[in-house]
C-alpha cells in the first residue's frame, strides 16, 4: 500500500499535543499522553515483513495483547490476562494454552483456538501466500489441537524440535481476529479450510491476513480493527496521529490514562520532537538534525538519551543483497572493506563500541567474550584490498561483455533521518577512493522488498527493522541468516549457518550455543550477506507530567506498559 507522508501545519500540530480536558481549538478531549516513536504505523499486523520492518508492534501491544510481552528488558513476560500456557509431559515438547474465559476483542467476539490456528498457519512456513516476517518457533509446531471456538488449545512441536524460547511464540501482536480474516477473505471461518489445506481458500485467507489490516490515515472501520487489549483504536489520521483509547471490554486492569496519541513517521514525529509536542519519545537517534539530548521545551527529562549500549538489542548495520551488484561474493568483501566501520561506530554510535556480531547483541552474556573474535579483516577500511578485489572481480561476463572494476552501491534506510543520512556520507566518502560510488536511495516509503531491486543494501537495525528490534533472547533474530527464512532479506544461503541457526533454536546449554554462534558468524563473515556496525542508539525521554514510564529496549518498545502510564 502506498504509506502517505504529508507535513503538518504548526498550528494543527498545538492543536493536537493539547494535553486536557479541552483544547485550544474548540473540541473536549480527556487526558492525554502523546507517545512519539520511530515506527512506521502502516499497518494492524506486525507481523508481516513490512509490520515488522516498520515496528508497527511499538504502538499494538497493549491493544493486541497475546500470551506473553516483551517486557522493559526485553525479557518475555506471561500475559494472564489473555490466558495461561502449561507445558505437558512428554517425548515432545506439548503445550497447553487456555483462554482466559471473558477474553474476547472489542467486538464481542471471543479469542479462541481459531486466532491460534490462524496465527500458526500464517507463520509456519507451511501454507502458500502468507508473508510472515519470520517463522522462527512456528516452524516447528506440528499440530494446533482443538475445534472452532475452543478456548483451549494443545501445540505439539515435531520431535526434537523443542523450540527454546516457545513462551514468546502466540505472544502481543500475534493474535490477530481471526473472525474479521474470515469475513474479508469471505469464508465462515478459517479452521476447516487450513484443516483441510484448502489451497484456493487458503490462499483468500493469506491475502486477508497480509493486507486486510493495512492502515493509513483516514476514517477507521472499526470492525475491521477491533482490539483484545485494554487499548483500542479511536481514529487515525495525519493531524491527529493514531488515537488510542481505552477498550471499555477490557476484562483486565483498567487504563490508567483515558488516552494515548501515538504519533508515528506518518505523523511527523519530527516536528514534534523539535516542537516539544511530546510527553514520551521512543526513536532512533538522530530523527532529527539537532541533539537528541536536549530539552525542547517539554517538562524536565527523566530518562538518559539512549541507555547504556551494553543494554541494547538491536545492532544497527547493513543488509547486501545477493543479487546485481552485490551479486559476486568479491564486491560484497570489497565494499566491506571500504567501509568505515571505527569512524562509524566513533561518530554514529552515541558511545557504543564496534559490533561485529549479527545472531548476538551486546545485552547478551555470551556476546562479551565472542564480539573480538570475528570481523577483525573489517575493523577499518582497507582501501588496497578494495581496489584488489574489485580488480579480481572485473574481467569478462558470460554474455560477453566487460565488467568493470568500479562499481555503484545504492543504499536505502528509511526516511527522513538526518543521522542515518550522515552515515552513508561518510561511507560514501571512503569507499569513492578506492572506486565505489555510493548512491544514497533513502525514502520514507522504503520497505525491505527495495533490497535487490531499489536498493543494493539497507541500512536497518537487527537485520530486518527500520525502528526498534530485538530480544532478550536472541533466537528469532538469527533467522535473518537463515536460508529461505523471510527474516533474510537478501536471500543469503550458507548450509553450515542453516544447520547451525536450527540447532542453536533448540540448543540450552550455554556450551552449545558458543559454538553455533561461532559457526554462524564465521560463515557470515566469509560470505558478507550484511556487515554489523553498532549498537542500535535510541532515545528514550519522557516529562515529569507521565508516571510508571519505563523505557523498552525490546521491539515493541517504550509501550511494552502503555496501559500504566498516568498523568499527574
Amino acid at each position: 500500500m502506498g504509506r502517505q507522508r504529508i507535513r503538518i501545519a504548526a498550528a494543527v500540530t498545538a492543536c493536537a499535543a493539547v494535553t486536557g480536558l479541552a483544547s485550544a481549538c474548540g473540541e473536549d478531549i480527556p487526558p492525554t499522553v502523546n507517545y512519539v516513536v520511530d515506527a512506521d504505523i502502516s499497518s494492524y499486523n506486525a507481523n508481516t515483513v513490512d509490520g515488522n520492518a516498520d515496528g508497527v508492534l511499538m504502538a499494538t501491544t497493549r491493544v493486541l495483547p497475546g500470551f506473553s510481552l516483551l517486557g522493559n528488558a526485553g525479557q518475555v513476560t506471561p500475559d494472564r490476562d489473555i490466558g495461561t500456557v502449561t507445558r505437558e509431559p512428554g517425548n515432545r515438547l506439548t503445550l497447553r494454552y487456555e483462554f482466559t474465559p471473558q477474553a474476547a476483542f472489542s467486538d464481542g467476539q471471543p479469542l479462541d483456538c481459531d486466532d491460534l490456528v490462524l496465527a500458526w498457519a500464517a507463520m509456519s512456513g507451511r501454507y502458500p501466500g502468507f508473508t510472515p516476517a519470520t517463522t522462527a518457533g512456528y516452524r516447528d509446531i506440528d499440530d494446533v489441537a482443538c475445534n472452532p471456538g475452543d478456548k483451549a488449545a494443545t501445540v505439539t512441536f515435531a520431535a526434537g524440535r523443542d523450540y527454546r524460547d516457545w513462551l514468546s511464540l502466540f505472544g502481543a501482536g500475534a493474535l490477530l481476529p481471526a473472525h474479521v480474516v474470515a469475513r474479508t477473505a469471505g469464508i465462515g471461518d478459517v479452521i476447516a479450510p487450513i484443516r483441510t489445506r484448502n489451497a484456493p481458500t487458503v490462499k483468500k485467507i493469506a491475502a486477508a491476513w497480509n493486507t486486510g489490516f493495512d492502515l493509513k490515515p483516514g476514517p477507521i472501520d472499526t470492525a475491521t480493527f477491533p482490539a483484545s487489549g485494554p487499548y483500542r483504536i479511536d481514529r487515525y489520521s495525519i493531524s491527529e496521529g493514531l488515537v488510542l483509547v481505552r477498550n471499555d471490554a477490557w476484562w483486565g486492569d483498567r487504563a490508567a490514562t483515558d488516552r494515548v496519541v501515538v504519533w508515528g513517521r506518518g505523523s511527523d514525529p519530527a516536528r514534534r520532537l523539535s516542537e516539544g509536542g511530546h510527553d514520551v519519545v521512543d526513536v532512533t537517534a538522530g530523527m532529527i538534525a539537532q541533539d537528541d539530548d536536549t530539552d525542547t521545551g517539554t517538562a524536565a527529562v527523566n530518562a538518559s538519551a539512549t541507555g547504556a549500549p551494553g543494554d541494547a538489542l538491536g545492532v544497527e548495520g547493513l543488509v547486501l543483497s545477493g543479487k546485481g551488484v552485490f551479486g559476486d561474493v568479491r564486491v560484497r568483501r570489497a565494499f566491506a572493506s571500504c567501509v568505515p566501520r571505527d569512524a562509524l561506530a566513533r561518530q554514529f554510535g552515541q558511545g557504543a563500541q564496534m559490533w561485529n556480531l549479527r545472531t548476538l547483541a551486546p545485552a547478551d552474556d555470551l556476546a562479551g567474550s565472542l564480539n573480538g573474535e570475528f570481523g577483525r579483516q573489517y575493523l577499518r577500511p582497507d582501501l588496497e584490498r578494495t581496489r584488489t578485489l574489485l580488480a579480481d572481480a572485473a574481467g569478462t561476463a558470460d554474455d560477453g561483455t566487460a565488467r568493470p572494476a568500479a562499481r555503484t552501491v545504492r543504499i536505502g534506510y528509511l526516511a527522513p533521518t538526518p543521522r542515518w543520512q550522515q552515515m552513508v556520507t561518510a561511507i560514501g566518502e571512503s569507499c569513492k577512493r578506492a572506486g565505489i560510488t555510493v548512491t544514497d536511495v533513502s525514502s520514507d516509503t522504503i520497505a525491505p522488498g527495495a533490497l535487490g531491486t531499489a536498493a543494493d543494501a539497507l541500512l536497518v537495525a537487527n537485520g530486518a527493522s527500520f525502528a526498534a528490534a530485538g530480544a532478550a533472547d536472541p533466537i528469532r533474530d538469527a533467522y535473518q541468516l537463515r536460508g529461505g527464512d523471510p527474516l533474510d532479506l537478501g536471500n543469503y544461503r550458507n548450509a553450515d549457518a542453516t544447520r547451525a541457526i536450527d540447532e542453536l533454536a533448540v540448543a540450552s546449554l550455554e556450551s552449545e550455543r558458543l559454538g553455533l554462534v561461532r559457526t554462524i558468524e564465521r560463515a557470515a563473515w566469509d560470505q558478507v550477506p550484511s556487515i554489523p556496525l553498532f549498537a542500535s542508539p535510541r532515545v528514550h525521554r519522557w516529562n515529569d507530567r507521565v508516571g510508571n514510564v519505563v523505557a523498552g529496549l525490546g521491539r515493541n518498545g517504550t509501550g511494552w506498559n502503555m496501559d500504566r502510564w498516568v498523568l499527574r
